[in-house]
Order: C-alpha cells, then sequence, then structure tokens
C-alpha cells in the first residue's frame, strides 16, 4: 500500500484523526460483515434468527472501539463472546472470528513479550478445546498466528520508523552543533589573526603620541604628520574593533606576521607543487586594502585551494583578482567535482571563507559551476574607506 501514490492522501487524512475514531470504524465495518448472515439469509428453520446471535455478534466486535486501551481485556471479551455463538442452533452458520484477530493482532502489536505470548497460547488452545471439527480448528490456529505475526511485524516497522526518526534528528543536531562549533573555532583563529594587526595599531599610535610634543615646538610640519598618524591609525583600529565585537576570542595562538594578500603568488606556488595546475591573475588598478583584508584575502584564498586539492580531485584551478573602485573581487574556480559529498556546502573550509569575508564587511558565495564540470569560490572585500558603506 505505501508503493500506491492513491493511498497516500488517505493516510494522511488517517492520521489527523483521533485513534478512537479509527478503532470506532474497524468496529463497524466488523460489525456489519458479522451481521450480514444474519440480515441476508433465510432461517432453514422459518421466522427470524435467535435473538442470541445478534447479541454475540454486537459483544464480539464492539469492544474494538476500545483495542487499543485495553488489548488483554478486549481480546478476553471477544474470545469469550465468539465462544458462545454456537449456544443455540437457530443462528447463521459463519465464523465470527475478525473482532477476536482483530484484537490478537492489537495485542501483538502494542503489548510487552509475555502478555502476548501468553494471551496467543490462551487464544489458540481455548480454539481448539471448544471448535467441533479439527479443520475448523487448524484453519483458526492458522489465522490467530497469521493475526500475531502481522501484529509484530507491524510493531517492529513503527519502532524501525521511530528509529530512523531519532537517528535523522540525532544527525540534524549533530551537523547543527559541528556547524556551531565550527563557526566558534574560525572566530577565534580570526581573533589570533587580527591580534598583530590591532597591537601594530595601538603601537604606532603610542609612538606617534609620544614623539609629537617633542618635535612640536622644532618641527611643525613633523608634529602635524604625526597627529595625522595617529588619527589614521585610530580610525583603522575602530573599524577593525567594530568589526570583531561578536568575534569571541577562545585562546591565545602564536603571533607572528600573518601573510597578505602580496603572497598570493608564492602560495600558487607552493600549490603548483602538488601537481595542480594553478593560474594566478589580477586585472583593473589595485586600490588600498586594510590589513585584516589584506589577511583575509590570503587566507580565504588558501582555504579554497586546499579544499580543491583535498577535496575535488580536480586538474586545475584558477585565481583571478579584479579590482573594482571600490572592491577586491576574488574569483577561484576549479574543474573537479563540484560540491559533492566531500566538499559540502556547509563544510567547515566554507565557513570559515564565510566567516572571514563577514568580518572584513564583505560577502562570500559559493556553489557547482555553471560553465561547467567544477567547483566556485567568489568572494568580495571592500577597499579602505568603503568598510562602513559596505
Amino acid at each position: 500500500m505505501s508503493d500506491l501514490p492513491f493511498f497516500d492522501p488517505i493516510r494522511r487524512w488517517s492520521r489527523t484523526l483521533p485513534p478512537i475514531w479509527l478503532d470506532a470504524g474497524l468496529a463497524a465495518l466488523a460489525l456489519f460483515v458479522q451481521l450480514w448472515p444474519l440480515l441476508s439469509r433465510e432461517n432453514p428453520y422459518g421466522g427470524p434468527w435467535h435473538w442470541w446471535g445478534y447479541v454475540v455478534v454486537v459483544a464480539a466486535t464492539v469492544p474494538l472501539i476500545w483495542r487499543r486501551r485495553a488489548p488483554v481485556i478486549v481480546l478476553m471479551a471477544t474470545l469469550t463472546a465468539t465462544a458462545c455463538y454456537d449456544g443455540v442452533d437457530e443462528v447463521a452458520a459463519q465464523p465470527i472470528w475478525y473482532g477476536g484477530l482483530v484484537a490478537l493482532y492489537t495485542l501483538a502489536a502494542y503489548s510487552t513479550r509475555w502478555t502476548r505470548v501468553t494471551m496467543l497460547l490462551i487464544s489458540v488452545g481455548g480454539g481448539l478445546l471448544l471448535v467441533g471439527s479439527s479443520e475448523t480448528a487448524l484453519r483458526g490456529v492458522v489465522l490467530f498466528v497469521a493475526a500475531y505475526a502481522i501484529g509484530r511485524a507491524a510493531a517492529a516497522s513503527r519502532a524501525h520508523a521511530a528509529a530512523l526518526e531519532e537517528r535523522a534528528a540525532q544527525l540534524a543536531r549533530e551537523r547543527q552543533a559541528e556547524a556551531e562549533r565550527a563557526a566558534e573555532r574560525e572566530r577565534a583563529r580570526i581573533a589570533r589573526d587580527m591580534h598583530d594587526i590591532l597591537a601594530h595599531a595601538v603601537s604606532l599610535m603610542v609612538v606617534q603620541a609620544e614623539a609629537g610634543p617633542v618635535v612640536v615646538r622644532s618641527n611643525p610640519a613633523r608634529a602635524e604628520a604625526a597627529f595625522d598618524a595617529i588619527a589614521a591609525a585610530g580610525r583603522d583600529a575602530m573599524d577593525q574593533i567594530r568589526r570583531l565585537l561578536n568575534v569571541l576570542k577562545e585562546d591565545q595562538g602564536p603571533r607572528a606576521p600573518q601573510p597578505t594578500i602580496a603572497a598570493l603568488p608564492t602560495l600558487a606556488d607552493q600549490v603548483r607543487a602538488t601537481g595542480l595546475n594553478v593560474t594566478y591573475s589580477t586585472s583593473g588598478r589595485p586600490g588600498q586594502l586594510s590589513p585584516d583584508t589584506e589577511i583575509a584575502a590570503y587566507r580565504i584564498t588558501q582555504e579554497a585551494l586546499t579544499n580543491i586539492v583535498k577535496h575535488a580531485g580536480a586538474t586545475r584551478a584558477d585565481i583571478v583578482l579584479t579590482w573594482q573602485d571600490d572592491a577586491l573581487m576574488i574569483d577561484i574556480t576549479d574543474d573537479g567535482r563540484g560540491g559533492g559529498p566531500a566538499l559540502p556546502s556547509g563544510g567547515n573550509g566554507l565557513i570559515g571563507i564565510r566567516e572571514r569575508a563577514s568580518a572584513c564587511g564583505g560577502t562570500a558565495a559559493m556553489g557547482r559551476r555553471t560553465d561547467g564540470p567544477g567547483f566556485r569560490v567568489l568572494v568580495r572585500l571592500p577597499l579602505l574607506g568603503r568598510v562602513a558603506a559596505a
């Protein structure tokens, strides 16, 4: 049934109903089927069928309304009523096992192991003792065992589906937690990278401020230049601090000069030594980047090339720097597999690229190439003086 699209709307609609409504509908269907011989056949003894048959049929099916709430009681009630059907002769010849089969199925699907095994033995044993012919007894045993097996299969299917849903939810939580941890680690690494730049700016301000009073009378022009340098360093430091307010600095890493955009040709040569054909080109008139943006440009390119070497299976990578009036565009493409399983769109390397670009006031976009096979990373970094506007 699960493979037939026709039943999907019916299944979804049935899940919106209260369970007792579904059980009441099932009880009504069983009641109609078992009353039908009494309503459609003529009594060979003449006159209507004995009222006892109607009472027993109702007693054997109506308890199914509460089959999920009290499966043991419902099964005992239906089996007891079934055993009393042949208490009089003037009833339609029919097996009235439907209520018992449904009740046993429910017991097998929802009850504990010892409860369901005990009730199965009671049901089969009682049926063998009460049924007159061996053919009827064999048929009853087969039907009741089949109902029990179907109930266990349904319980196993529900447990498997619940386990899959829980596993999927757990994987989603783990992916979310890993993404958050990766973002935190990347922010901490960005904070360490920025430490030297901020320390340099503050040191420059201190040196110029100390030199200013010394030359203010002897060399006013030099004093004016010192104050201009203090102002410029202060503005640059303010811009960087503003961008880093939300970056959590978890630990102190080694402090050393960081490579900048000028080291990109050397980086391309290093990656080229691995066997990957790397090209590097620039266009446009170079503008001025802030020190942290210089480092970010290098680190972003480095991370993109690392992903290509480790995951893409590419033979070629192209690095194109385009200087615009207000931004530097870094376009890195390869001819590898693209965003395959080894390089998911939410991978840690790509998270790092986004975080670095965002920390500098820029943006990063990445995904499969539209002009051929491979992956593309396109980053926009604002020029100095354009960060606030960006």
